[in-house]
């Protein structure tokens, strides 16, 4: 039977397994004359098909109601449909061997082509138990008409009919199961594609729509990427980082990352637990808008990833900031650091060290030399000496705000940047 509404694209019919080896009978006089009483009726019942089909059709659609629906939308589709199916089983009663293959390829069909359309399966073996029985009473009718007599013998080739059917209804299922399971996959895979064009920021404005669907997100809205990496990752992406209940979010399996795309509904940025599984790494980028941003949300992401430390948790991107800009170019924070602490270089290592030592620990304390005295274990005078002592030595003054700024920078980039 045909589709009531045609899908623009018809999964490629399957291979048609071959039926079970049934154990082979012997066939009594009494069979040959059953089987001569069934072909006479079959033969009736190929002359009275339209009639038959359209029995069929109504039957379908007072007691099926899925096919009352198709028959609704397509009734010339499912009539033709009941047609050609009833033509083929009973074709087969006639000639088995000739027919068989032909009746086969006819059911996988229906099976696929119905599961493609979304009917139930249930509706379809319904349907086809329901054909059977018309075809049997058929076959009963017709010979009580012509031959009261050979009735009897339509006994001996019941289980022939009824095992034909039970056959079809396996084949049915079977190729109903396999087209649901490649359409599963072309869904999924379709999502994935469509997360991934997001995420790479080569979505096309015409998919958006598609997009938001299938990912199950608003096509406008705040969006926050999440990148999680390191640890051991289930397979599942995103398995280990779980944002804050009622946050709406789609993962997706990356090579090297996963990554989450969380919506921020009402303002609030979507929370994540700062305490992670050990080794995992979590970047968050800040927050952006719509979907056509997602692909600049996720290099956000990675640049805050890139900030987040071996052992593991997580960095917001919003809090990091300096630290993104020097990740984000290098070259340049390579040259400033360079410029900023080069002057260094002539030292002992270890009397550099303790320079710069002091003066991350001085910037960490706010300024206050007091603060960072006690931090290093030294008097206060000690730290103000050794920050005179970097002034002289690069030419810089730390109160200053431009020449304080470079050298947070600076030092930011020498601890993100040396191998």
């Amino acid at each position: 039977m045909q589709h009531a509404v045609r899908p623009r694209t018809l999964l490629r019919s399957g291979p048609v397994p071959a039926p079970p080896r049934r154990a082979p009978r012997v066939r009594s006089l009494i069979d040959a004359d059953a089987l001569r009483v069934l072909h006479s009726a079959a033969r009736a019942l190929l002359d009275d098909l339209p009639q038959l089909s359209d029995r069929l059709v109504a039957a379908l659609q007072e007691q099926e109601p899925a096919y009352r629906a198709a028959v609704e939308n397509d009734a010339t589709g499912i009539w033709q449909e009941v047609h050609r199916s009833l033509r083929h089983s009973i074709s087969s009663l006639l000639d088995p061997r000739g027919a068989r293959d032909a009746a086969r390829r006819c059911t996988w069909k229906i099976g696929a082509t119905r599961a493609e359309q979304g009917m139930p399966l249930d509706a379809l073996l319904h349907a086809f138990r329901l054909g059977g029985s018309l075809v049997w009473q058929g076959l009963v009718d017709e010979t009580s008409r012509t031959a009261p007599e050979d009735v009897r013998l339509l006994v001996h080739v019941a289980s022939d009919v009824w095992n034909f059917v039970d056959d079809h209804c396996t084949l049915l299922a079977d190729a109903y199961r396999q087209t649901e399971r490649q359409l599963a996959w072309r869904r999924e895979n379709r999502v994935r594609l469509l997360a991934g064009a997001l995420l790479d920021g080569t979505s096309r404005i015409a998919d958006l729509p598609e997009a938001a669907q299938a990912l199950g997100l608003p096509e406008q809205g705040r969006y926050v990427v999440v990148a999680v990496a390191g640890g051991r990752l289930t397979g599942c992406p995103g398995a280990q980082v779980v944002p804050a209940p009622g946050v709406r979010a789609h993962w997706h399996a990356g090579v090297e990352a996963d990554y989450g795309i969380l919506l921020a509904e009402d303002g609030v940025d979507p929370l994540l637990p700062q305490e992670q599984a050990p080794g995992v790494r979590v970047g968050v980028s800040s927050a952006v808008e719509g979907l056509a941003a997602v692909g600049e949300a996720r290099r956000l992401a990675d640049t805050a990833l890139t900030l987040c430390p071996e052992p593991g948790g997580v960095i917001h991107l919003t809090e990091h900031l300096p630290a993104a800009l020097v990740v984000s170019a290098p070259e340049l924070g390579t040259a400033l650091a360079d410029r900023l602490l080069g002057p260094l270089a002539g030292l002992e290592p270890a009397d550099a060290e303790v320079l710069l030592d002091t003066l991350a620990t001085w910037l960490a304390c706010d300024g206050s030399a007091q603060r960072a005295s006690r931090r290093l274990y030294c008097h206060r005078n000690t730290v103000l000496n050794r920050l005179r002592r970097y002034e002289q030595l690069t030419g810089r003054s730390l109160s200053r705000p431009s020449d304080l700024v470079e050298v947070s920078l600076a030092l930011t980039a020498r601890g993100l940047l040396r191998p």
